[in-house]
């Protein structure tokens, strides 16, 4: 078990993650973490629900307009 010091930022509060908890996450500064509250607490995820749900729509967009985007790259 790890601890962070929670920390005033600007209006907000804030927690530094050591540099192996954020290498794990494969998060760097910048980046964006989904906080999402499960029954055992609170997870911290780069994982983005609303950026999965627009890559499948692209994928169905691309699918479906193949070759209408085939002929405008050209």
């Amino acid at each position: 078990m790890r601890k962070v010091k929670v920390r005033k930022v600007g209006n907000s509060l804030g927690a530094i993650l050591p540099g192996e908890v954020a290498a794990r996450l494969r998060v760097k500064e910048g980046d964006t973490l989904s906080v999402t509250e499960t029954p055992d607490g609170i997870q911290l995820s780069p994982y983005d629900p609303d950026f999965e749900e627009a890559m499948e729509a692209f994928e169905r967009g691309r699918a479906r307009y193949r070759n209408a985007m085939r002929r405008l790259s050209k």
